[in-house]
């Protein structure tokens, strides 16, 4: 057969191609080796980051009520397969919903199969149900997104350790587990298990969040010791076995060379991912990848064979759906328009779905730095926020890093319940090139989280612990 746009990969950003294709009336095939919907709905940002995170929320609001004058609450022990089945549910759903459904509405046809290229050149595709096909197209779009990654340490091939992906899959609440990975998968499914009632141990090579500012990974490693989660920063597991009572025993070494012992029932491993582009037959025509595996791309995202594209996880860019959805609609715009379109990071949010939450945008003060920025930052913690103080729970902060000369805004940071939502106002006030004065003076609605960016701003020129609680 023969089609417009042939897509290898069902994500986000084979997705996003496929509709922006059909809405220019293309034809369009798309290529799945696995299940439908890619990362996101299956394990990803429906699993764990909402639909387990919220239930581990409610349980952990629960039992901390207490702290509230005249409330009184407790929880029960999770009944943790049936948290699964209703997670697995939602999942099916969404997959029929916003997935499989849509690719019939729109009208493309989407195989399941292993998918390679031939010269051409051309897609040649194993069915799953036997047989195979042969296509063509006018341009095609690699996008099969990245997998789990595990580090060499010896022993770990005889270990039934956990993934990102089948941690999800257990049927029973394990009574300890022992986290491999200071980064947002490891963060979010340590602090998951734990508000579960798990005993939770992580081990991290730097610090928790170390992507992210100091001052945050050092109030969340304080906040984790508060909730019971013990961790191991600036060390590594070197070795681990199975003891005679099926429990993971990990050697860690520490930087100054000391090492302990660490028992728990399951190993999650959350070390990062890595792209799936094994088996593709890329590099036969003359697709360039990195040393990673990540397919090399310019500002169009065109890889340096003329007809074939890449877009989301697989390029090596930031590894977040709506990435990879703008991602896919770039990629037919330049294929089929000759648009020119590129992506720009610049202001790109993330989201960090712990308790209280981390999100950022922008630079961080030592990327400014880096950058030739003389940048001047102020920290607001979350005790001089009125939203906080009434919720009380002031466990947080806000960093904002500003161009000291201009006082343009560089990067803007936030732990704090509700982060994700709070950045949304850091976003724009990057993308029109706002100062920190700027922002110091905006409308903020009182009595909310967002009014933290305000406060942060006003930090800058005047003491904010002289004002009343509503001035501006």
């Amino acid at each position: 057969m023969t089609v417009d746009l042939a897509i290898i990969g069902s994500g986000g950003a084979a997705f996003a191609a496929a509709i922006a294709a059909r809405r220019q009336n293309r034809s369009v095939v798309m290529v799945e080796r696995g299940t439908v919907g890619g990362t996101c709905v299956n394990t990803g940002c429906v699993v764990p980051s909402k639909a387990l995170l919220a239930a581990a929320e409610a349980r952990h609001v629960a039992l901390s009520a207490a702290h509230l004058p005249g409330v009184r609450a407790s929880a029960e022990q999770v009944a943790f397969g049936e948290l699964i089945a209703g997670k697995d549910e939602l999942v099916t759903d969404l997959r029929a919903e916003k997935y499989t459904g849509l690719a019939a509405e729109y009208g493309w046809e989407l195989i399941g199969g292993v998918a390679s290229f031939d010269d051409g050149p051309a897609l040649h595709v194993e069915l799953h149900d036997g047989g195979s096909r042969r296509i063509t197209a006018e341009h095609y779009l690699v996008a099969t997104g990245s997998y789990p990654w595990t580090p060499p340490i010896e022993g770990i091939e005889a270990i039934d350790y956990l993934t990102s992906t089948s941690a999800m899959e257990l049927d029973a609440l394990p009574s300890s587990m022992l986290v491999l990975g200071g980064g947002y998968v490891g963060l979010e499914q340590a602090q998951l298990f734990a508000r579960l009632g798990t005993e939770v141990t992580v081990v991290t090579r730097s610090q928790l969040a170390s992507a992210e500012e100091p001052e945050i990974s050092e109030e969340l490693a304080r906040i984790f010791t508060d909730e019971g989660i013990t961790t191991h920063s600036h060390s590594r597991v070197i070795a681990v076995h199975q003891d005679s009572h099926d429990h993971v025993v990990a050697t860690v070494e520490s930087d100054d060379g000391s090492t302990r012992e660490l028992r728990a029932e399951r190993l999650l491993v959350a070390t990062g991912r890595r792209t799936a582009t094994d088996g593709l037959g890329l590099e036969q025509l003359g697709v360039r990848l990195d040393g990673q595996g990540n397919v090399l791309v310019d500002d169009e995202l065109r890889t340096t064979h003329p007809r074939i594209w890449a877009a989301g996880d697989v390029t090596g860019h930031p590894r977040f759906v709506y990435v990879a959805g703008a991602h896919g609609a770039i990629v037919v715009d330049n294929a089929f328009g000759h648009a020119g379109r590129t992506v720009n990071y610049h202001h790109l949010p993330r989201v960090t779905f712990t308790g209280p939450s981390i999100a950022a945008a922008g630079l961080t003060e030592t990327q400014a730095q880096q950058t030739g920025h003389d940048c001047e930052t102020r920290v607001l913690p979350l005790k001089h926020v009125p939203r906080a103080r009434v919720n009380r729970d002031p466990r947080g902060l806000v960093k904002l890093v500003a161009d000291r000369g201009t006082g343009r805004l560089l990067g803007a940071h936030v732990l704090a319940d509700g982060a994700g939502d709070v950045i949304a106002t850091a976003v724009y006030a990057l993308a029109n090139h706002m100062t920190v004065h700027d922002m110091a003076e905006l409308w903020q609605p009182y009595l909310t989280m967002a009014e933290a960016l305000k406060l942060a701003a006003q930090t800058f020129t005047r003491d904010i612990t002289q004002l009343s609680c509503c001035a501006a």
